[in-house]
């Protein structure tokens, strides 16, 4: 089994990502790092959220983007393919007001091709530290 990366402060601060010495997990793994108790998101809803994506590698990878640095939220439909399956798969059924740490495999990812305008390779396994803000 993998051992995850480990993320620095609470909901709404901009998390830094400690990464161990192992190798991603092939498959989709999703931590809870703060509990919400708001509302479970569902499938089809509008959800608000900020978030740091970075690539897996031991040491630390690049981060590729984040909200907390723009100081704005991005909101988007979840669970209905507007977004990488990984993200779908993660975040239904989440809590509103939960910091979540999901690390998604390149297959639920953006795929062999990769994302070359964000430096994301076809290989690449992407980590999220994901505030869950709100869903409508």
């Amino acid at each position: 089994m993998s051992t995850l990366p480990t993320a620095s402060g609470s909901f709404g601060d901009k998390p830094v990502l400690t990464f161990p010495d192992s190798a991603a997990p092939e498959d989709l793994a999703v931590v809870v790092l703060e509990q919400g108790d708001g509302a479970e998101v569902e499938a089809g809803q509008s959800i608000e959220v900020n978030y740091l994506g970075q690539t897996w590698a031991p040491g630390g990878g690049r981060i590729f983007d984040n909200s907390y640095d723009r100081g704005s939220s991005i909101s988007f439909p979840i669970g209905v393919g507007a977004v990488i399956a990984g993200w779908d798969d993660a975040l239904v059924g989440q809590q509103i007001g939960s910091r979540v740490l999901v690390s998604i495999p390149p297959h639920l990812g953006y795929g062999h091709r990769g994302m070359p305008a964000a430096g994301i390779k076809g290989t690449d396994t992407l980590v999220f530290v994901v505030d869950i803000l709100g869903a409508r």
